[in-house]
Parts: structure tokens; C-alpha cells; sequence
């Protein structure tokens, strides 16, 4: 907390003054309890020190390590267990102590613009004053609670804006930077200039209804192919012994790759011949005689994923993309790439597993994850 407050009074210009020691130490929030849902702003205390929850997360011990859901805020106290202050009993931090009728600098805010950790920002659907407590591209100050937190800036006088923005190539929703933050360990195979590539096949795909249903559906599909491909780090199916399996000598054009050909590849493991020949079909590559490309060529691979996405119900009633656009909820895609193995109790773990990647995607690009997680 010392060093949000820190940030946001250097943002309105006043001096600050930092004690090289203090007897007064942080009040320690309320202790982590393991079987406590927190979503992300949420603090909790943890031997010594105080937490504050990134995104959604339930039974993970707060540490710097694991999948870094939490950040160590300090030391408080003597421990957990002392009476939190209002400003650590969840959600968002305190305003930042800015005497009212003080000047200090702000920008109107601006999505998808740059802003660095003690930035001033206005908000102008409600009129409320935001500081930045981490870096962020942008994200929306009412929704991204862990960027962002109130601010008592008492002047109508901003100070200048940065006159010049990157904007996503092709219009892409999601900037490389939020990519990279999503996929920190991936695979270099799967690129982001790969992925951008291929939003011309389907340019309906995170392209339709609002920006948040866009955003929302971009999250969708990125949390279910980081659950599908462990990150985005495995370009193929591991298990090898499956190889053969996945040839239907039934159909009319048989394999002619090869029996062992059509194993799982790409973002969405696409597999079988016969998905090989109706995913080339549609995207006008013959990837039934060239299966390896999905494995070779990023864009085709990220295409072959958009491609199920789009046009396939797999399991389910629907087609993912239908499932995001028409409000049916993120539990619909699970149904649609996995139900029959996952849904209405058939595996809660890897629903959970998709459930956390896309509540975590969500709080990167700033949305909000509706209704109907599960399946």
C-alpha cells in the first residue's frame, strides 16, 4: 500500500517524503483462507506479509511463486491476523490522500493508451479520478481494480495526453504485449504476428457485437487453446502412440499422408483426416495431402484453431463463437471443443483449469467475464 500512495502523490506533484525507518508498520488485511474465492484486488495476509490477488484464484497459498496470481504487497504487522484497515478489506485501494482543491496533473483517460504506475487519469463516463498502481495498455479503470484505483484529484485542468498510440495491426483486440503477458512461456512456433495474420480468414472472429463482447470472445478462445496446448508450448500431441489412431479409412479420400499422419496439431491439437480435409476445404489449403503445415506455418496453425471455432459445434449445440456473441456464456465453448469428456461433471478440474485461464485473460484485456462460466 506505502508504495501505491507513494505513486499516486507523486503523480499530483507534491512532494513525498519516505522515512528511512518507521515504528508504524501496515496493518495486516484479513489472513488467506484456502477455501476463499478472490478475484482480483482482493488482499489477504500471509505470513507477515500482505497479498493482493491478481485475478481469480481459490486454494493457491499466496507466494511469488506458482502461477503469479498474487503480489506480495510488504510486510505488516507482526503477522496475519490484525484488524485490516478499510482500504485492504478487498476490491480497490483507498483514494490517494490528495487534499481537496489541490491541482494535480491527469490525463483523460483513453483505451488502449500506454499509462505507467502513478499516472492521473479522468475517467468521463462518471467523472471519477483513477490512479495507475501497475502499468497497464489501457485497460478500463472501473473494471481493471489491480491497475487501477481511485484517485481524489480536484482539478479540471489536465495535463497532456501522449499525442500518439500504436494501434493493434489488424485490428486485433488483443495487443502483443497482453499476448506476450498471456503467454509468457510459449512456444516461439506460435506467434503473435502469425495469429494477427490469420484473423483474415474469419474477420467475424472477436469481431462482432461490442468492444467487450469482442474482447470477451478473444479471451475465450486464447484461455481454451492455453488449456489445449499446456501455454502454448506444444505445437503436437505428445502421446505418439495415438498417432495411428486417428485415420478414418472409411471416408472416400482414405489418408493420404500417411496412417499417422493426422495426429493432433496446432492450437486447437486439430485431428483426424477428416478434419484435416474439412478445415483445408474451408480455408482453401490441402491440408488433407500437407498436414504438416499446421506444425510448420504459424498462420495456418492459428487459422486451423479459428477455423473450429467459427464453423464447428464438436459436442455441443453450437459454435463457440456463437456461444460468446449470442451471450451463452464461456461454459458453451467448453462444450463445444470438450464437453462430452469435460462437462456436467465428467471432469470439474479441466473445466476449473479453462474457467482460471479465461477469468485471467479477461482481467488483461479489461472485460468483464459474464455470466455462465460453466458447463
Amino acid at each position: 500500500m506505502a508504495a501505491l500512495l507513494t505513486g499516486a502523490l507523486a503523480a499530483t506533484g507534491l512532494a513525498v517524503m519516505v522515512p528511512a525507518s518507521s515504528t508504524a508498520a501496515t496493518a495486516c488485511a484479513t489472513p488467506y483462507a484456502a477455501s476463499q474465492v478472490y478475484t482480483g484486488g482482493m488482499t489477504a495476509s500471509y505470513n507477515g506479509h500482505n497479498w493482493n490477488a491478481k485475478w481469480w484464484t481459490q486454494g493457491e497459498t499466496p507466494s511469488t511463486a506458482g502461477s503469479g496470481v498474487w503480489a506480495d504487497q510488504g510486510a505488516c504487522g507482526t503477522g496475519g491476523g490484525t484488524t485490516p484497515s478499510p482500504s485492504q478489506t478487498g476490491g480497490t485501494a483507498s483514494p490517494s490522500p490528495n487534499p481537496t482543491g489541490t491541482a494535480c496533473a491527469f490525463q483523460i483517460w483513453v483505451a488502449g493508451t500506454q499509462y505507467t504506475t502513478g499516472t492521473v487519469v479522468k475517467y468521463v463516463p462518471n467523472g471519477q479520478f483513477y490512479v495507475a498502481t501497475h502499468d497497464n495498455p489501457g485497460y478500463d479503470p472501473t473494471i481493471s481494480t489491480w491497475y487501477w484505483s481511485p484517485s481524489n484529484c480536484a482539478t479540471d485542468t489536465p495535463s497532456p495526453s501522449p499525442t500518439t498510440t500504436t494501434p493493434n495491426p489488424g485490428g486485433f483486440v488483443v495487443s502483443e504485449a497482453q499476448f506476450n503477458q498471456m503467454f509468457p512461456s510459449r512456444n516461439p512456433f506460435y506467434t503473435y504476428s502469425g495469429l494477427v495474420a490469420a484473423l483474415s480468414a474469419y474477420p467475424a472472429f472477436a469481431g462482432t457485437g461490442s468492444d467487450t463482447v469482442k474482447k470477451q470472445e478473444a479471451a475465450a478462445f486464447l484461455a481454451n487453446i492455453s488449456h489445449e496446448t499446456g501455454g502454448l508450448v506444444y505445437v503436437v500431441e505428445q502421446n505418439t502412440a495415438n498417432y495411428p489412431h486417428y485415420c478414418d479409412t472409411t471416408q472416400p479420400y482414405g489418408c493420404p499422408a500417411g496412417q499417422a499422419a493426422y495426429y493432433g496439431r496446432g492450437p486447437i491439437q486439430l485431428s483426424w483426416n477428416f478434419n484435416y480435409k474439412a478445415a483445408g476445404d474451408a480455408l482453401g489449403i490441402d491440408l488433407l495431402n500437407n498436414p504438416n503445415l499446421v506444425q510448420t506455418d504459424a498462420a495456418v496453425a492459428w487459422k486451423t484453431g479459428i477455423w473450429y471455432w467459427m464453423t464447428q459445434n464438436g459436442p455441443g449445440t453450437m459454435t463457440a463463437h456463437n456461444a460468446m456473441v449470442n451471450g451463452k456464456g464461456f461454459g458453451e465453448t467448453i462444450r463445444s471443443i470438450n464437453g462430452s469428456l469435460e462437462c456436467n461433471g465428467g471432469n470439474p478440474a479441466q473445466v476449473q483449469s479453462r474457467i482460471n485461464a479465461y477469468t485471467s485473460f479477461s482481467a488483461i484485456l479489461g472485460v468483464p467475464t459474464g455470466s455462465n462460466l460453466s458447463c
